[in-house]
């Protein structure tokens, strides 16, 4: 029998693997509706309360979706465009240069200048350049050597990401802080930090208001705050990020890459918002393009390098190698059916180790998935394992509800 939500996810809290968790999933119709919280979490003071669908949630990279659509507005109101050079905005990614590798004596970086202007849509689609230093032995080394993080420097987004690009704009593909950049553009497009324009255009029009940039600083968002407890005192998200809070520890400002937190049944109106196409966020033909693949032939290769290399498990988000994959804006793309699972032109991604989200417009379902893995020793092997039983059982529940639902029509 495949794993169910209820009997896993209380099997990992009994065994203390998780403390908690929350998932949302629902139809463009709102007709079927999942929402559960399951556990306990733990606040600052040791105290265990029970779970709530409105408990505040780091988002980590679930951020990413959020940032995509408020630059696509920005694309509608005429203050950005998809393929046009962002030098005139954003000169500092003008002025980046390719590292290639280093001298024989690894002292000197070896660098070259781009050969196109990086666009919007590159930022989007991680096509860009713009690596997470992480990711990329070159750009590590140069990290270290060049510009080594400092323990108590909080920069924004320009100097958190100065290094160079990873490789040519628009000729490979490796994930990274374009969303961080796009978020920033957005700001300076708009006039407005990028908080602001989030909530007076997408938290708004949903009736979210308990949305906030790291800090959280709202003190009716902290009573309710998950990731505020013994084991993360500053709030940083450490559980989603597998202990590690330097992200948002250094970080000044909003960064539309990782920075967001809110609570999933708020996150999950986004995802119904795209899914119904209901025109509260953007333009149907805009969402439309959101579910198209969006890498060239160089991009979409080096895509499928990635997916195949060490670090896939990670970037596939739980989709087998095997299945057509491309990338469309705000996520991974499927590209083909998944029997009984993802239909094709899937969007989806997630947060962190213990964050995922998924909009399926052919089969009319999306949903969200959020794992508090218990700290400090946590067990990524069981929470990727909780993570596919919320992927692949929220499609069993719905369509044992459609399956009632023609037999009650029946009936009639």
């Amino acid at each position: 029998m495949a794993d169910n939500i209820e009997t896993s996810f209380h099997a990992a809290i009994d065994a203390g693997k998780i403390n908690g968790a929350v998932i949302c999933a629902t139809d463009a119709k709102s007709h079927f509706v999942y929402n559960k919280a399951l556990g306990e979490r733990i606040l600052l003071s040791g105290e265990k309360v029970s779970q709530q669908l409105d408990d505040v949630l780091y988002l980590a990279s679930a951020t990413k979706l959020i940032a995509t659509i408020a630059a696509l507005q920005c694309v509608e109101d005429g203050l950005l465009t998809l393929t046009g050079d962002l030098s005139s905005i954003a000169p500092e990614l003008a002025a980046k240069q390719v590292l290639t590798g280093f001298s024989d004596n690894g002292d000197t970086p070896l660098l070259e200048p781009p050969a196109r202007p990086i666009t919007l849509e590159m930022l989007l689609t991680h096509s860009s350049g713009i690596t997470y230093d992480f990711m990329n032995p070159h750009l590590a080394k140069w990290r270290q050597k060049f510009d080594p993080p400092q323990e108590t420097s909080r920069r924004p987004v320009e100097e958190a990401f100065s290094y160079p690009l990873g490789f040519q704009p628009g000729t490979s593909w490796m994930y990274g802080p374009g969303l961080d950049w796009a978020g920033r553009i957005v700001e300076r497009v708009t006039g407005r930090t990028l908080g602001e324009h989030m909530q007076h255009r997408i938290c708004n029009p949903l009736d979210i208001t308990d949305a906030q940039f790291h800090p959280v600083t709202r003190e009716d968002l902290r009573a309710r705050l998950v990731d505020l407890n013994p084991h993360d005192p500053d709030a940083l998200g450490r559980a989603v990020l597998n202990g590690n809070g330097d992200m948002n520890k250094r970080s000044k400002g909003d960064f539309g890459g990782h920075g967001l937190f809110m609570p999933g049944a708020d996150y999950v109106k986004v995802l119904h918002s795209l899914l119904a196409n209901d025109g509260k966020l953007l333009k149907p033909g805009t969402v439309d393009d959101m579910f198209r693949h969006h890498l060239g032939q160089e991009a979409s290769a080096g895509q499928q390098l990635a997916l195949a290399g060490p670090l896939g498990v990670f970037l596939r988000v739980g989709i087998d190698l095997e299945t057509q994959m491309g990338h469309g804006l705000g996520g991974l793309l499927t590209l083909q059916d998944v029997d009984g699972w993802y239909g094709e032109r899937t969007l989806t991604w997630g947060g962190g180790m213990s964050f995922a989200w998924f909009i399926d417009r052919k089969n009319d379902l999306c949903g969200v998935g959020a794992i508090q893995p218990a700290m400090p020793d946590i067990d990524l092997e069981v929470v990727a394992a909780l993570k596919q039983t919320f992927r692949h059982d929220i499609y069993r529940k719905h369509a044992a509800w459609r399956e009632q639902q023609q037999q009650q029509t029946a009936q009639v």
